[in-house]
């Protein structure tokens, strides 16, 4: 006996579109296991990855009254395609894309961060150059140059501008606010910030910024 899984040309049309839904899900989950395991290059892995897309933005749109949910299409049928429903539902463009996406991100964080330390350098040192030597003045200046150093992941702990600083700051919290640097002490601190200075642009160039 026959048995019809449909009873109309809409409903055979609707079978018809969750079969290549279905089919579509299925390829992406081997596709990205195949990029995983580095089966597939990853030209080709971003070319395929872009058209299972790109067909299945332009499916599920045409199907959102019948498949308002895509998870809930994901579980019904069974289908135990993790990555593919990451790829296809939450990320949306292929994980080559996305790696190089954190890479750009990464490189302008650390080139602004770069940029923030020079700056905060530059202004510790002019600063003492002013005769700006009120503790209530230096030590601002030097917790900002500290925390800039920290941030930036390319300098090992035990960088000299990031112990110097700690050296200095350590220093400076057991005085009052009011209280100056000597001008032996101003003379080393600038001395000081300027040796971190040449080491930290030193560092960069091997950091490979």
């Amino acid at each position: 006996m026959e048995v019809k899984l449909w009873n109309d040309n809409r409903e055979r049309e609707m079978y018809e579109n969750f079969a290549e839904l279905f089919a579509i899900f299925k390829a992406t989950e081997k596709l990205e296991k195949a990029y995983v395991r580095d089966i597939i290059p990853p030209s080709d892995y971003e070319n395929e990855c872009q058209k299972l897309i790109a067909q299945f933005k332009t499916l599920s749109s045409g199907l959102k009254d019948m498949v308002p949910s895509i998870e809930r299409f994901h579980d019904t049928y069974k289908l135990d395609c993790p990555s593919a429903l990451n790829r296809l539902v939450t990320s949306g463009v292929p994980a080559t894309v996305e790696h190089r996406a954190a890479a750009a991100m990464s490189a302008s964080t650390s080139a602004a961060v770069v940029a923030e330390c020079v700056q905060n350098f530059i202004t510790a040192m002019d600063s003492l150059k002013l005769n700006m030597v009120a503790i209530d003045q230096v030590h601002p200046l030097l917790s900002e140059l500290s925390s800039s150093l920290n941030k930036l992941s390319i300098l090992p702990p035990d960088f000299e501008g990031k112990t110097k600083m700690r050296e200095w700051l350590g220093r400076l919290s057991k005085m009052g606010a009011a209280d100056e640097l000597t001008e032996q002490q101003s003379r080393q601190l600038h001395f000081d910030l300027e040796s971190s200075y040449n080491s930290f642009m030193a560092a960069l160039p091997s950091a490979g910024s």
